[in-house]
């Protein structure tokens, strides 16, 4: 299986050292760190605060000692009176959002910043220039006037042009809001109740399913087989078990938390709401990454030396060249004019426009490969880096498998992994395919969201893990309706997956009339599944899994694992009924 594109990102919760020795040069060490210890200072305090209120014990106390500290009862949970109250004093349960800077500012620091300060100065000395001349001589060029109103248009409408680039990007609350939940299920004043998750405050007692998205960071109470998709928080792309034990003196380790906006893949929760809204772990993530100062780009940086440097040149030929024209008897009229010439033939009036179009095509170039420019100098910074750390999953990718290869009659197939996976070219009419097929169908545990019936299958929302997400719908799209296969082969029971079996088993009832034997699939770690295989299925028959066809099995999931895929391994076998051992 292989993971797709992402599109959005994450922050890491706590950073590296600012300063970190990098190696040895000329007998003395080189550093790379920031560049002033006023913001080093700055920076570890804000992480130290960070730390302080990210300091959680509610891990670590009783059911009775979480009921005394948030003033609620685990069975009726809160009143309606204490709830509002809560509600009034801690505000809604919901991230606030950074303060925008209006769009005009933005359009204004379009047309003024960097080298358009250069060309506006240069513009007003055409315009002076020209009223010296006018007030002297009443027919005087305008070939001033027209200088100085080139200059001004070149200035607008690379601005307009800078800033419609850069206002097609998304802000970063947007990724935010997406994550969070609308509905929550609540108890209050001994009722079961849908509320709007905004409304949800300390205390709350919460009932969870499969598919729900956690609507706060909340104590698990108690659970049954829950295991949550924390991908988008941590970059762990596989479930988290989530049970009312304490495991970790972390609070962002331990199993009986949950987090705002993750996802409870299957099971159920009923847990203590904790935090609310920007209070909670994704909220101080929300609060870190929106609070992010603007730093001068590498090549703002250079545009602004640039700067500086034409701006004392010019002056300084001008100046001198003024001495000159005053000490050779000119007029000071004359002389001030031929200062301001010579101010603006110094002006590179061309370099704007080509530094903006060039940045534009290049973000126009990166957009076609799902790169979203935010700021157009960020460009010319990518291309200045050599070293992207970046966490993967949930950042560079989006926690979503498909279904690459499989490996059955001792052959290797490549799968169809386009978006609507319809041209699938492995042979389909093998017998061992029919008996791989039935177990992919029957050992998985996930299912489509109710209420989707247009919806194309690869689109449609599913309650479950990554892989069997990715297993249903490759399912789906060859054999058909996999839930009727379901139906026909009525699970009976089952062993779920855990990181200690590294498998997950099933026994079903099947729909052949004529063999009342159950059927029992599995699928788990290949070196899992082998070590309990008997036999092989090589074109729909079975041989005795020798020396030889266990190499080969060993070999295709090492060369799978080697294209970096997730492997699997899948088997089945007949078992009689609990009814008949009973007879004998």
């Amino acid at each position: 299986m292989s993971q797709q594109t992402p599109e959005i990102y994450s922050v890491e919760l706590s950073g590296t050292k600012d300063i970190v020795k990098t190696d040895k040069g000329h007998g003395k060490e080189k550093y790379r760190g920031l560049k002033n210890n006023c913001l080093e200072r700055r920076k570890k305090n804000h992480e130290e605060e960070f730390q302080k209120e990210l300091h959680l014990d509610d891990h670590k106390l009783s059911n009775r000692e979480l009921e005394k500290k948030y003033g609620t009862d685990i069975i009726t949970g809160l009143s309606s009176t204490r709830a509002a109250e809560l509600l009034a004093r801690d505000g809604p349960n919901s991230l606030t959002p950074p303060k925008q800077t209006p769009e005009i500012v933005k359009f204004l620091k379009q047309m003024v910043g960097g080298f358009s300060v250069l060309l506006w100065v240069g513009a007003f000395l055409c315009w002076i220039a020209f009223g010296i001349e006018y007030s002297s001589n009443k027919s005087a060029s305008l070939n001033n006037v027209y200088l100085g109103s080139v200059l001004v248009l070149v200035v607008i409408f690379t601005g307009i042009f800078a800033y419609y680039q850069e206002a097609k990007s998304t802000n970063i609350m947007s990724s935010f809001k997406k994550m969070i939940p609308q509905q929550a299920l609540v108890i209050r004043d001994s009722e079961k109740k849908t509320i709007p998750s905004e409304q949800l405050v300390v205390g709350d007692i919460v009932e969870v399913k499969g598919g729900d998205q956690i609507p706060a960071d909340i104590r698990v109470l108690s659970s049954q087989g829950c295991r949550v998709d924390n991908s988008s928080l941590t970059g762990e792309s596989e479930p988290q078990p989530r049970c009312s034990e304490f495991t970790h003196e972390n609070p962002l380790e331990t199993k009986n938390i949950c987090f705002y906006s993750t996802t409870c893949l299957e099971g159920t929760i009923t847990g203590m709401v904790i935090n609310t809204g920007d209070r909670t772990i994704i909220g101080h993530i929300a609060s870190l990454a929106s609070g992010v100062g603007n730093e001068k780009t590498p090549i703002a940086i250079e545009i602004e030396h640039f700067v500086h440097i034409v701006a004392g040149v010019a002056v300084s030929i001008g100046i001198l060249f003024f001495i000159i024209a005053v000490s050779m008897n000119y007029r000071v009229l004359d002389s001030i004019i031929f200062l301001i010439g010579i101010i603006v033939a110094n002006v590179p009036e061309g370099l704007l426009a080509t530094v903006t179009v060039t940045l534009s095509l290049t973000a126009k170039r990166m957009a076609k490969k799902n790169c979203l420019v935010k700021n157009l100098e960020a460009v010319e910074t990518l291309g200045s880096t050599s070293i992207i750390c970046s966490d993967k999953t949930g950042t560079l990718t989006q926690n979503r498998m498909t279904v690459a290869h499989l490996w059955f009659d001792n052959q290797i197939f490549v799968a169809d992994t386009s978006e609507n996976h319809s041209n699938q070219v492995f042979d389909q009419s093998s017998r061992t395919w029919a008996s791989l097929s039935k177990i992919i169908t029957l050992c998985n545990r996930a299912e489509f969201k109710p209420g989707q019936e247009n919806v194309p299958i690869m689109k449609k929302a599913v309650i479950g893990d990554a892989s069997e997400t990715a297993l249903l719908k490759f399912s789906e799209v060859i054999l058909g309706d996999v839930m009727e296969i379901r139906k026909r082969n009525r699970k009976v029971a089952e062993i779920p997956f855990n990181s200690t079996n590294k498998f997950q088993l099933s026994i079903h009832q099947t729909d052949d009339p004529h063999d009342k034997r159950f059927l029992m699939v599995m699928k788990g770690a290949p070196e899992r599944i082998l070590e309990k295989c008997s036999t092989i299925m090589i074109n729909g028959e079975e041989h005795p899994l020798d020396e030889s066809t266990a190499k080969a099995f060993h070999t295709a999931y090492m060369e799978l694992g080697g294209l970096g895929e997730r492997v699997l391994g899948e088997c089945g076998g007949r078992v009689l009924p609990i009814t008949w051992w009973a007879q004998r």
